[in-house]
């Protein structure tokens, strides 16, 4: 793929995940909650969490006009979402109640943090787009 392709594909990915991360982890949680809701009952952990990735999402949208400018943004999103999706791979395996986050939110994070890797210029490809 050559870098100009690469980077439209990344502005694609970028817009796409910014807009799940504003809306649809929300929406999940309420549509699909075995696989993306934490705590069953009152909790203000899904808030919270609603809450930081819909700011991520806003600043994703913004680096999606010029991704070159915003790597260490791209490269924060890749690197936190592996370390996030191993800690709830971890979770979810050492408890039952929560083995269904294992086809829902925790590949998913690893399917974000994978694309944006596969697709984000490093190096000497970087300097060329």
């Amino acid at each position: 793929m050559n870098e100009s392709l690469r980077l439209k594909c990344l502005r694609i990915a970028l817009v796409l995940v910014g807009i799940t991360f504003i809306a649809g982890i929300y929406l999940l949680m309420i549509v699909w909650p075995s696989g993306w809701t934490w705590h069953t009952g009152h909790s203000d952990y899904p808030l919270m969490i609603v809450g930081v990735y819909a700011t991520l999402g806003v600043f994703l949208l913004v680096a999606s006009r010029n991704p070159l400018a915003h790597l260490s943004l791209i490269w924060f999103t890749v690197w936190s979402s592996v370390v996030h999706g191993a800690i709830m791979a971890f979770q979810a395996l050492a408890s039952p109640m929560n083995h269904g986050h294992l086809m829902g939110d925790v590949p998913a994070l690893f399917i974000v943090a994978a694309v944006l890797a596969v697709l984000t210029p490093r190096g000497q490809n970087a300097a060329l787009a």
